[in-house]
């Protein structure tokens, strides 16, 4: 087959690969998201209602994060072994249904109980999408397969937001509108996981939606780099994934990259609702704006990362701009103008910051060695989604301000950015040193 002919099958290829899964995998992270944060919304409502201060917010909104951390690598070790298409709807269905559990909390209690099974529910369904288009695109293009797949969380947050706070005026049958937020933005994820079982393909081979030259082609160049890395650093078994100090330092840099994501996740409504009276609607409005520019920054830094086949950089530029973006925020939070622009500054940081990072970890890691690592550097990174929250709730109800929990987000992504340079410096062990599981 001639270069040119090659480089036809190939841009073909990749082109229905990308067409076929990225809308749909979008979709489901989307839902996911949405699933996970529009506690953000209803604490606008709901803490009242239930007589809950800014520390038990914060405490049942992080606690989502143990179970999460705990259930991550077994959950990505299942989808490793028993493939996507299943595990991945196994997931969805149950986040759905406990999702729309969280309509039915009366106290403390119950809110923990439940924020933490649905962190165990959704436990692996990241790390497992990640882990996922591993199979299905190679290293060069992975970048923007992933940019594009993590659009989803800006997205979720610009579109759901007006969304969401539309919702907390539906107060109808006797129950609230943030009770009807939750049952009625559980019901997709349900569905979508019915439709995942069908419309999945685990691997290129059993893609009969590509031609028969279309699945040799990729089949060869996913095994062939799959080949290469465990020559280059060897196939980690799962203990050696678990305990490689490179796969730790990654996961302290993502910890520090998640806890800027939950901070606006879980806060930003909250924060644009004390620089004035607006109504619910208004603030999804602004929160909207805020992630609107999210989106743009993601999908140009990860095209301009895959384009010029450069990550360190552009993740430790994206990260040094959030981390001065919180900083500003908590320096001007008397200012609400510049205050709203530091934050806009800030999400722009780590929604670019985010796909950026995955294109790191995925270049070393192959096999069951993958599945454990980016489930460890997962899981660990978002235990920052229990202890931002927490921290920030607790702080403000310490000092009636939220500058002093914005300015430890700015400090850990500082950390974050300088301790990519001595973990990209790290050798993987040599493969003489594994032991394949």
């Amino acid at each position: 087959m001639s270069t040119t002919d090659n480089g036809s099958l190939e841009a073909s290829t990749m082109k229905a690969v990308l067409w076929r899964l990225i809308p749909f995998v979008m979709l489901l992270y989307f839902v996911a998201y949405l699933d996970r944060v529009n506690i953000g919304f209803a604490a606008l409502t709901m803490n009242a209602d239930l007589g809950f201060s800014a520390t038990v917010y914060g405490l049942g909104a992080g606690i989502f994060f143990i179970g999460y951390a705990l259930f991550e690598v077994p959950s990505n070790i299942f989808l490793h072994k028993l493939g996507a298409r299943v595990w991945i709807a196994r997931i969805m269905i149950t986040w759905g249904l406990l999702s729309g559990a969280m309509a039915f909390v009366t106290n403390p209690t119950s809110f923990y109980i439940i924020r933490f099974l649905l962190g165990a529910a959704e436990a692996g369904f990241f790390p497992g999408i990640i882990l996922y288009l591993t199979y299905w695109f190679p290293a060069k293009t992975r970048g923007k397969a992933i940019g594009l797949f993590m659009v989803s969380i800006p997205l979720s947050a610009m579109i759901g937001a007006p969304i969401s706070s539309a919702l907390l005026g539906l107060d109808w049958l006797s129950m609230r509108g943030w009770q009807w937020m939750f049952i009625l933005e559980a019901i997709p994820a349900v569905i979508l996981g019915i439709v995942t079982i069908f419309y999945l393909t685990d691997r290129p081979e059993q893609a009969k939606w590509l031609s028969p030259g279309q699945r040799d082609w990729l089949s060869a160049k996913m095994a062939a780099e799959r080949g290469a890395i465990a020559n280059q650093h060897g196939e980690k078994s799962l203990k050696a994934a678990l305990l490689d100090k490179k796969v730790l330092g990654f996961a302290f840099i993502y910890f520090c990259v998640v806890l800027g994501s939950y901070t606006l996740g879980f806060w930003l409504p909250q924060m644009i609702k004390s620089f004035g009276e607006m109504s619910n609607f208004h603030i999804g409005l602004a929160t909207a704006g805020v992630n609107m520019f999210g989106v743009v920054a993601m999908i140009y830094w990860t095209r301009r990362s895959d384009a010029r086949q450069e990550r360190l950089g552009h993740f430790a530029f994206a990260v040094i701009l959030a981390a001065i973006g919180f900083g500003v925020c908590a320096a001007t939070l008397s200012t609400p103008i510049v205050a709203v622009i530091a934050l806009t500054f800030a999400g722009m940081g780590i929604f670019s910051a985010l796909p950026t990072f995955w294109a790191l970890p995925t270049t070393f890691l192959t096999g069951v060695g993958a599945a454990a690592g980016i489930a460890l550097i997962n899981s660990i990174g978002n235990l920052a989604g229990y202890l931002g929250p927490f921290v920030m709730g607790y702080l403000k109800d310490q000092t009636g301000s939220y500058s002093a929990g914005l300015v430890i987000v700015s400090a850990l992504l500082s950390c974050g950015a300088l301790s990519l340079l001595f973990v990209t410096r790290m050798k993987a062990p040599s493969a003489n040193t594994q032991h394949p599981a």
